[in-house]
């Protein structure tokens, strides 16, 4: 029987996170972490999937499809989706070793590996509803992952997407302001600032947002 993952060993795993150079720093990370992720992240009290679920269901009506959540991870949102009406979701993730446990779950109607920030492999205007939670953060992805989202998302669709506060702050606030502008889309809700995992010391801010792609 393998031991507890001790509360160091959760704190060192997601110091590494935080600290990544390199999407490949981050896969990695994650890769080694999937099997202890879930537990890891229910004794940190982590809110973002909670939240990003109430956020969309707010805006996006019981059933649309297909829904992407972008940076699914184990699955966490995937398993709420479901139960919340929500049949026909596709996982995007940069860890295999996170698709893996995912795919266990059943959730999922097709899982991709691709990290955000790139091109992903879809089409134009493919999805009625985007969730990306815990992803727009320190060491992960920064706003440059917005444009291929509102790519791939419908027009009238909604993205969901944590941002931490400090990136809001940096360059999405601006960045979204831009995007409106042009009428590219429209922000829609905005949580303000809010801890995302109470049970982390010195855990940093985050904000959950709503887009409507024009």
């Amino acid at each position: 029987m393998e031991p507890a993952m001790t509360e160091h060993d959760k704190t060192a795993r997601l110091g590494a996170v935080y600290k990544a150079e390199s999407s490949e720093d981050v896969a990695r990370v994650y890769d080694s972490w999937a099997e202890k992720y879930d537990a890891d992240m229910s004794l940190a009290g982590y809110r973002h999937p909670a939240i990003s679920l109430a956020i969309l269901a707010r805006h996006v009506p019981k059933g649309a499809a297909p829904v992407l959540d972008a940076g699914a991870g184990t699955g966490l949102i995937g398993e709420w989706l479901a139960i919340a009406g929500y049949g026909e979701v596709d996982a995007l993730d940069i860890s295999a070793g996170m698709l893996g446990v995912a795919a266990r779950k059943g959730v999922y109607r097709n899982l991709h590996q691709a990290a955000l920030g790139t091109r992903l492999p879809f089409a134009d205007d493919h999805f009625a509803a985007i969730v990306s939670a815990g992803v727009f953060t320190t060491g992960h992805v920064g706003v440059e992952g917005l444009d291929d989202l509102l790519r791939i998302c419908a027009p009238g669709g909604t993205i969901v997407v944590t941002v931490k506060d400090v990136l809001w702050q940096q360059s999405f606030r601006a960045r979204i302001e831009e995007l409106q502008a042009a009428g590219v889309c429209s922000l829609i809700d905005d949580t303000g600032p809010y801890v995302s995992m109470p049970g982390e010391e010195g855990t940093t801010p985050s904000r959950c947002i709503a887009l409507r792609v024009n």
